[in-house]
């Protein structure tokens, strides 16, 4: 893409997307250390940026919005962590160190070492890992916010490991 030869890094590209279910355009910058963890249905835009040691699972979209033209995708940080079916969109930043729960909806940016979850996604609290992308942990528990006790979320009604649905109830989402 960059040496000129758009035409063939699209043929790659559409034949990536083919095969392995993944649409990486090739203008899209990635940093070293990225972990695509069941890579099927991810989709990083032209204009995206991604910086360095991050983790993104599966389904998740870094798109446009539609209401920007030119430099219109995500700009994602370093050590950043996006969940499962995470959608992230338009030309907005995601800070060092975030975790985007997943399914979540972002549409305004995100501040370095924040966790955001919903739809929309907002803020619940900071990440307590030095580099979420690289010590990716699913659990709740590293969320310094609502009733963190010795380490383990305390869900209403069941304690650590209640269910997804009671910790989405339990942040209000």
């Amino acid at each position: 893409w960059r040496a000129g030869r758009r035409s063939m890094a699209l043929a790659i590209q559409a034949k990536v997307s083919e095969v392995l279910g993944v649409d990486i355009h090739p203008a899209a910058r990635i940093g070293g250390g990225l972990l695509i963890d069941h890579a099927s249905s991810v989709v990083i835009g032209e204009t995206a940026v991604i910086g360095r040691d991050c983790t993104i699972l599966q389904g998740v979209t870094l798109g446009a919005s539609g209401k920007d033209k030119g430099d219109r995708h995500p700009k994602i940080g370093n050590d950043v962590l996006i969940g499962a079916h995470a959608v992230v969109l338009g030309n907005i930043s995601i800070g060092d160190g975030a975790k985007i729960g997943a399914g979540s909806v972002v549409l305004k940016p995100i501040p370095s070492m924040a966790t955001a979850v919903g739809v929309p996604a907002r803020v619940v609290g900071r990440t307590q890992e030095v580099s979420a992308g690289k010590e990716v942990d699913s659990a709740l528990h590293f969320v310094d916010s609502y009733g963190d006790v010795n380490g383990m979320m305390m869900l209403p009604g069941g304690g650590p490991g209640a269910g997804v649905k009671a910790a989405w109830s339990a942040l209000g989402v």
